[in-house]
């Protein structure tokens, strides 16, 4: 995506540097573009748990990057190939949430072990990181074709009878599903840059998503950088613009979905579902197949993270040319920050997929993946 004029991937290995792997340092956005350079397991970790790097799928991406870095030190401190698996558990730790990072590293971690050899191990590593990187763009631009198709459908709908003006189709999303969270092109916004792209009129309502508010802040601006018409609205405005019938469609991302369709998002998805159901708005989840947990049926089993509590009680911006935090309650009010929720399967329209789109019910699920569902 772009950044002014130019494209911008969230991840990438510096092409001079092996082993040097750069990220866009997310905490600065909007105010400040910085990017991070990881060299070690230790700044990988912290990097995911501390959110220079968020989003299921780049989480996924750079724990990747994180086992590659592992080999890595491994050879150059004469730690062994142990260091690897050792490397894999911490950075297992350092979010519990995100199925991506258990997925990735898994993958990654399957293949490894073929090798004894550290100095086979590195080259593999390079490039399987590499590849998953790659193919998680294209596993968005394939989310992003298959929801321009509800787009695109919503649009006809919308325009039947008009024939002076297109109408503008209003979307409601919630966090930040975007390009910021993926590699590139992102999740629920893909289907919008394309639909964007290809003419369709948008504006995008975007929740600013307390406490972290990850769509004031990214959303906004990965949006505004790509020249999407967009607004910033407070978290408890979606159910009022829903029946007002100022919102056409609903579409989030996803950290982890069940194999019966129960999704675990960003804090507050759940709301919006709600009222999308309530006030019959088509509610479409965006995720790749390394979102889903084949392992877990049931919402209730996702592990939900429990973050710092200063996250609720301070708000961070821009005061003269300087980020600050502010404290917003009593400085000796408790405060208790569950990062997700568990919107269940029957309040979800449809998951769109790299593979296509499917209803939220483990039978549809297992149809389009019938080679990833978990045999009894």
């Amino acid at each position: 995506m772009k950044v002014g004029n130019k494209n911008y991937t969230t991840i990438w290995e510096d092409e001079n540097n092996p082993g040097v792997i750069h990220v866009i340092d997310q905490r600065w956005l909007p105010h400040k573009f910085i990017i991070e350079c990881l060299t070690s397991v230790d700044d990988v970790v912290k990097a995911i748990k501390e959110m220079h790097v968020r989003g299921a799928p780049l989480i996924g991406i750079t724990a990747a990057y994180g086992i590659y870095l592992s080999a890595i030190e491994a050879k150059k401190n004469g730690l062994g190939i142990n260091f690897i698996f050792e490397s894999a558990e911490k950075i297992k730790s350092s979010r519990p949430t995100a199925k991506n990072l258990f997925w990735a590293i898994d993958e990654m971690l399957s293949i490894l072990s073929n090798y004894q050899n550290l100095d086979k191990i590195i080259p593999f590593a390079q490039l399987i990181s590499n590849e998953m990187a790659d193919s998680d763009v294209e596993d968005c631009k394939n989310i992003g074709e298959h929801g321009f198709q509800i787009i695109k459908d919503i649009a006809n709908k919308k325009s039947r009878g008009i024939e002076s003006y297109p109408p503008t189709i209003n979307i409601l999303t919630h966090c930040n599903a975007g390009w910021l969270a993926t590699v590139d092109y992102g999740t629920a916004t893909a289907p919008i840059y394309i639909a964007h792209e290809r003419g369709i009129k948008l504006h995008v309502w975007v929740d600013e998503t307390r406490p972290r508010n990850q769509g004031a802040k990214l959303t906004a601006w990965e949006l505004g950088e790509n020249g999407i018409p967009h607004t910033v609205i407070i978290d408890n405005a979606g159910g009022h613009l829903m029946q007002k019938g100022m919102v056409d469609l609903v579409l989030v991302g996803s950290d982890r979905t069940t194999s019966s369709g129960d999704v675990a998002n960003k804090i507050g998805t759940n709301l919006k579902a709600l009222s999308a159901f309530d006030n019959n708005i088509p509610f479409y989840v965006a995720l790749p197949s390394s979102t889903i947990d084949w392992d877990i049926e049931k919402g209730e089993d996702i592990p939900i993270e429990i973050r710092n509590p200063d996250e609720v009680r301070y708000v961070d911006g821009l005061n003269n040319n300087e980020i600050v935090n502010v404290l917003i309650p009593p400085e000796t009010s408790p405060a208790l920050n569950y990062a997700f929720d568990v919107t269940p399967s029957r309040l979800v329209t449809g998951l769109i997929t790299e593979r296509g789109i499917c209803k939220a019910n483990k039978e549809s699920i297992a149809d389009l993946f019938p080679d990833k569902v978990v045999k009894p």
